[in-house]
């Protein structure tokens, strides 16, 4: 069975009744955690993207401080994990400014706790991954919010 375009559903769903639609809606939700995470955000917390953003913020140093730092592959595994779900956040939100933001956290976090992030490849890889990520989209960002937002992160990634 081969799935409908967006376009198609968008011009079925306009079609649908109101009720019917939230039938939908409430029934995609049952079956994936992810789709009721996105419902949540778009009904809860899309109206206020600074105050969610602080949450996935909070959220984040949460599992820095519950990350295994036993051995670098246990740290590497935990970072991993952390970026799955920033990258979850990130998609619901769906703006550059909150990638850049939760992005750049991480990398803050990784200097604040002192990960030794080059003490292993895999690890210099993720973190300069990230870098490159953060910068990339704030080189499609407007020339005044480039600059600010690249003065910040020189400020951590130069620290230390």
């Amino acid at each position: 069975m081969k799935a409908a375009t967006v376009n198609e559903l968008k011009k079925e769903l306009v079609q649908i009744e109101p009720a019917e639609v939230t039938e939908l809606c409430l029934r995609l939700a049952r079956f994936k955690k992810e789709n009721k995470e996105l419902l949540t955000f778009l009904i809860y917390e899309s109206h206020d993207i600074p105050a969610y953003i602080n949450e996935v913020k909070k959220e984040m140093e949460v599992q820095f401080a519950e990350m295994n730092r036993s051995n670098l592959y246990l740290t590497k595994k935990s970072l991993r994990a952390i970026l799955r779900s920033n990258n979850k956040f990130i998609r619901y939100v769906g703006k550059k400014e909150a990638e850049i933001e939760i992005l750049t956290w991480f990398i803050i976090l990784i200097k604040k706790t002192n990960i030794p992030i080059y003490a292993s490849v895999k690890l210099s890889n993720l973190y300069t991954t990230q870098l490159e990520k953060i910068n990339k989209v704030i080189s499609e960002l407007d020339e005044d919010l480039q600059h600010d937002y690249k003065r910040e992160l020189e400020e951590w990634v130069m620290e230390k």
